[in-house]
């Protein structure tokens, strides 16, 4: 594969849209689509998960000239209108995945919101109150809606969007006793058994842009306040 045969995928997270509209993405929408091939949004949409915030945002969305990826975040579940904000972004184009794949130019893409639950061997068990095998039952149904998402891909690259964190690494500049509230050792250990090129979340505001998988898939942390490596909002991938 050539240079010239990758995708380039701008990836952002974090946009929270608030009702105020004070203040506007159509500039940095019309600046993305003459840098990337495709857009993609991890989560957190809107600041509260209204209707008229989404219509805001869908109303942004005309600047931007190429195809839209993006997932839900939590902050999008705040007024119980989920569905609705879907509804209207979907009218303006957007291609929402929640548990879903899209090809684009050769290129899967894969998304899932996912869910809290911690890190490694400090990862919530399934032991205890009804409460806590509640919260672990949640991260384990996003784990296997995104299973059966990647099983869904036919190309031979993947990117998987996530709202929450697979991985420590990018959470790393958050108070440590948030971590587990940041994302999941289970989106990592699905990801890892499949052929991934990369995987972006968001969430973590304070985190840290970049890491990996155990099985070495890299991870990129592009909620919209962090740093990234080309100074903008957004990161650009090749995929």
């Amino acid at each position: 594969m050539t240079d010239t045969d990758r995708l380039r995928v701008a990836a952002i997270g974090d946009l929270h849209v608030k009702e105020d509209a004070v203040a506007s993405y159509r500039d940095l929408f019309g600046e993305i689509s003459r840098e990337a091939d495709v857009l993609v949004i991890a989560g957190d949409l809107t600041d509260l998960g209204k209707p008229r915030e989404a219509e805001l945002l869908a109303e942004d969305l005309r600047a931007c000239a190429i195809p839209v990826v993006a997932v839900l975040g939590n902050h999008d579940y705040e007024s119980d209108c989920a569905e609705e904000v879907i509804r209207i972004l979907r009218q303006g184009g957007m291609r929402i995945l929640d548990g879903q794949a899209t090809e684009i130019e050769g290129v899967g893409f894969v998304g899932v919101k996912g869910f809290v639950g911690g890190f490694g061997r400090r990862m919530l068990g399934s032991f205890g109150e009804p409460a806590i095998k509640a919260i672990v039952a949640e991260s384990v149904s996003e784990t296997i809606r995104l299973e059966n998402a990647m099983r869904q891909v036919r190309s031979e690259r993947a990117l998987v969007v996530l709202h929450y964190a697979p991985i420590p690494e990018t959470v790393a500049g958050e108070p440590p006793e948030i971590f587990p509230f940041l994302g999941s050792s289970r989106l990592a250990e699905t990801i890892d058994r499949f052929r991934v090129s990369a995987v972006v979340h968001g969430h973590a505001h304070r985190g840290a842009y970049e890491g990996r998988t155990p099985g070495g898939a890299p991870v990129y942390n592009v909620a919209m306040h962090i740093e990234k490596p080309g100074g903008r909002p957004y990161a650009i991938l090749e995929i």
